[in-house]
């Protein structure tokens, strides 16, 4: 609008500016689906929960028992995470049913603010198939699958893991051969025909081993429990106090008291080639997560749970952030418009931490222009950017040299 000057003085005009700003979307926000210890309250609903308290006011009875969900949703909260949706289904039912959309993970698939899915305790191959094809369907979220509780070796991990019938248990001494793990709850999942199957190679999923022991969150009492709740408020608090770009390992798990199995250094050097993620316990630092990959394989670029969420971060922070461009005239302003907005939002990217490279033209490019949008392409009504990005990989293996020499003003310079 223009402004009329007539008498000496100081004239304020308001000016739009035609940048539209990107923003990066929320990493930190979990799905679950399981029965809760209330099996009957809102079925068939999505219920967004923001605290403990919540939740028992929502699904947890009077005379309430725990469930693998309500261990899940305690110890996400209490490992920092902000937000959870959850989908409550019956007790014994499956993650999917083919002739519901609507139902189970399906649910989920309404909820674009979902970052994490997890499914406490459920441990066989059509559980861990339901999450994986959940995620990849999706493309935004990553799925945290929880081991079998009882499988107290890793070499049985490993054959469940490469889908061979495991060995028989070793009988205890004292009760009669039976093990008390065997009557494990598994929150209704039940263990596919011919012993369990491990989950397969995927860019979408992680796993970790061994399951958690800690304090029932109802009456105290120590018990086995199936570690995604607890993981996953480890990912929700590294993404909030580090960025979505640190891995989420050497990290405290809090509200447990041990493993059901100390994991060797030996043991995890087979298991983490595999994918598979460990919990560890170090003398006078705690209970640690050890691993940060996903179950890609080891060449795979998107091995790294960091990387991999940083990428899912990125598209979509992306995608939501130039909307605006949709039906827009696909001519030079366009382009320049594009880029300057999503080189202003990488930079920011890359100044928090997350690209490798000592300069943003290091970091990352943006090439949008007529070569990239050629007549055929603008014809068919599209509008093409390419972007390039190096992501920062997280330091898995430090390796120090040390020397050795017979005067010691050599190695301190004298």
């Amino acid at each position: 609008m223009s402004m009329h000057f007539s008498a000496p003085d100081v004239y304020v005009q308001e000016v739009l500016n035609s940048a539209h700003p990107i923003g990066g979307v929320g990493t930190s926000t979990l799905g679950l689906v399981g029965t809760a210890p209330d099996a009957g309250a809102r079925l068939g609903e999505v219920v967004a929960i923001s605290n403990w308290s919540q939740f028992r006011k929502v699904f947890v009875p009077d005379d309430a028992r725990s469930t693998p969900l309500s261990d899940a949703v305690y110890g996400f909260f209490n490992n920092g995470g902000p937000r959870c949706y959850i989908v409550n289904i019956p007790a014994g039912a499956p993650l999917v049913d083919a002739r519901k959309d609507r139902y189970g993970l399906g649910l989920l698939e309404t909820v674009d603010e979902v970052a994490i899915v997890a499914a406490p305790g459920y441990t066989d191959g059509a559980a861990y198939e339901a999450l994986l094809s959940h995620c990849e369907k999706l493309e935004d979220r990553v799925a945290i699958l929880d081991p079998p509780i009882g499988l107290d070796d890793p070499r049985r991990l490993l054959e469940v893991y490469e889908d061979k019938p495991p060995p028989a248990r070793p009988a205890h001494p004292d009760d009669g051969g039976a093990h008390p793990a065997d009557d494990a709850d598994t929150g209704g999942g039940s263990p596919a025909p011919g012993g369990p199957v491990g989950p397969r190679e995927s860019r979408y999923g992680a796993i970790y081993f061994p399951s958690v022991v800690g304090p029932d969150p109802f009456t105290g009492e120590r018990k086995v429990m199936s570690p995604s709740g607890h993981l996953a408020g480890v990912w929700a608090r590294t993404d909030l106090t580090r960025g979505v770009h640190k891995a989420p390992a050497n990290e405290y798990v809090r509200g447990i008291t041990g493993l059901e199995y100390p994991v060797t250094r030996a043991e995890q050097a087979e298991l983490n080639p595999r994918g598979i993620n460990c919990l560890r316990s170090f003398p006078g630092e705690g209970i640690k997560v050890w691993g940060a990959r996903t179950l890609a394989a080891e060449e795979d670029p998107f091995r790294y749970l960091n990387v991999r969420r940083l990428f899912n971060m990125l598209k979509e922070s992306i995608a939501e952030g130039t909307r605006w461009t949709v039906f827009e005239p696909n001519d030079e302003d366009l382009w320049a418009a594009t880029r300057r907005d999503l080189s202003n939002y990488l930079t920011r990217v890359w100044r928090d931490g997350a690209l490798m490279g000592r300069t943003p033209q290091e970091a990352f490019f943006v090439k949008c222009d007529a070569e990239t949008n050629p007549p055929e392409v603008r014809d068919a009504g599209q509008f093409r950017v390419v972007i390039g990005i190096s992501p920062v990989k997280p330091a898995e293996f430090v390796i120090f040299e040390l020397s050795q020499s017979s005067d010691l003003t050599d190695l301190v310079g004298g």
